[in-house]
């Protein structure tokens, strides 16, 4: 009798592949974008709108092409090579690593109060909530997020949403205030006015500090790296700063619509003014909700990446976890305490992150330069490594202009 050959079951592909790959990039462009545009950031550009009226845009142009400059080589060295920043410094300079861990993590801690101040004056906006309480709840909303089972996932998929939902709202509130567009245009290009500190405080606040490294730690912890995923690693990065761009320019926007248009904004919270002088009552609480979502998620990128630059690929996840919570929770304990206005902290934190940049980034361009034994015998593209130290000489630049002005706030 003849036997018929049973076809053999054939395994379904595993499929970390590109959908995945995909995933994690997406989280990490946002974790990226979404810990620039804290609440900060908002302060920031309504205060420097407020002095600069259309001149403004001239800076955020600036911030925005320093920003791409620095990430497609901070991304493109961290990506390649698997490692983390302060591992490369350490390989480049034993102790240099720790040190930059130390800057990053005292710097992410300081923009972490700021960044619960930012959750409580959300709160007192949207329900009328003592500001304290109100960053004391959100602040234990992001420890139950890093607390989860999936925590990796959690803040993923959070950070897109939210940075979706802000997009979105900023948006609607600009195209109502009525800008003037072609002033802004026109100022891009040839301002009226020019502020060194302005622009060093936008670049610390976009991509100072922690920032700098949030989307690119979290892409190989998240198992993205290696020389074959270059170009996405690259259209990430571009992309991430393209959205922070897109969130500062539609806020600039709808702010400059209710200057030009004759509102004088003067009281202790001028973002909120302004989107009620723009929307009224209703553009009030999309102000609560666009600053409650850029504030938690700000604490969710600060506590990660602060976090991760004191911790190694070896550590217990849980270990992480609970560090990344106790981070969380010394950060509203100081915010609670602090008796310092949020807003003068807010633009504090976002200069002294600009001071902070050059001292990594130079470790980033050296290994690119020199150092091609820890990116896996990857030849560097030497425009890029051009362009990087192009933009590294700027920080350096408005590093030294920033001095004497932080000097003047700090007073």
């Amino acid at each position: 009798m003849a036997t018929t050959a049973v076809p053999k079951l054939q395994r379904p592909k595993k499929t970390r592949p590109k959908n995945k790959h995909r995933s994690a990039l997406l989280g990490a462009m946002f974790l990226m974008a979404t810990s620039a545009v804290g609440p900060g950031f908002i302060i920031q550009t309504t205060t420097f709108t407020v002095q600069l009226g259309a001149a403004f845009a001239f800076a955020i142009l600036v911030s925005i092409l320093v920003d791409i400059a620095v990430q497609l080589n901070v991304w493109r060295v961290i990506g390649v090579s698997g490692k983390r920043a302060q591992e490369l410094a350490n390989t480049v300079l034993p102790g240099a690593g720790w040190f930059l861990a130390a800057l990053i993590f005292l710097g992410g801690l300081v923009f972490n109060i700021g960044n619960i101040a930012g959750t409580g004056l959300a709160t007192n906006v949207l329900f009328g909530v003592d500001a304290k309480i109100g960053g004391i709840i959100s602040a234990v909303i992001a420890i139950a997020i890093f607390l989860s089972k999936r925590a990796g996932l959690a803040l993923d998929k959070i950070v897109v949403i939210l940075g979706a939902v802000m997009i979105l709202l900023i948006a609607y509130v600009a195209i109502v205030s009525q800008p003037p567009l072609g002033l802004a245009l026109k100022n891009a290009v040839i301002p009226d006015n020019v502020d060194f500190l302005i622009i060093t405080t936008l670049i610390g606040g976009t991509i100072g500090g922690y920032i700098t490294y949030a989307g690119a730690h979290r892409m190989i912890d998240a198992g993205v790296s290696g020389r074959e995923n270059v170009r996405e690693i690259t259209r990430s990065s571009v992309l991430g700063i393209i959205i922070t761009g897109v969130i500062r320019v539609l806020l600039f926007l709808a702010i400059l619509g209710v200057v030009a248009g004759g509102v004088a904004l003067t009281g202790d919270n001028m973002p909120a003014e302004a989107f009620q002088a723009a929307a009224g009552e209703v553009g009030l609480k999309l102000f609560g909700i666009v600053l409650w979502a850029a504030s938690i998620t700000s604490v969710i990128g600060a506590a990660y990446t602060s976090i991760s630059f004191v911790t190694t690929a070896k550590t217990r996840p849980r270990t992480r976890s609970i560090a990344t919570v106790v981070f969380i929770a010394v950060s509203t304990v100081v915010f609670t305490l602090l008796g310092q206005a949020p807003a003068t902290l807010l633009i504090m934190a976002g200069a002294i992150n600009g001071l902070i940049l050059p001292v990594g980034f130079a470790v980033i361009l050296w290994v690119a330069w020199r150092r091609r034994d820890l990116l896996g015998g990857y030849v560097y593209p030497k425009v890029l490594l051009f362009i990087g130290l192009a933009a590294w000489l700027l920080t350096l630049f408005l590093g030294y202009k920033s001095l004497s002005g932080l000097a003047l706030l700090w007073v």
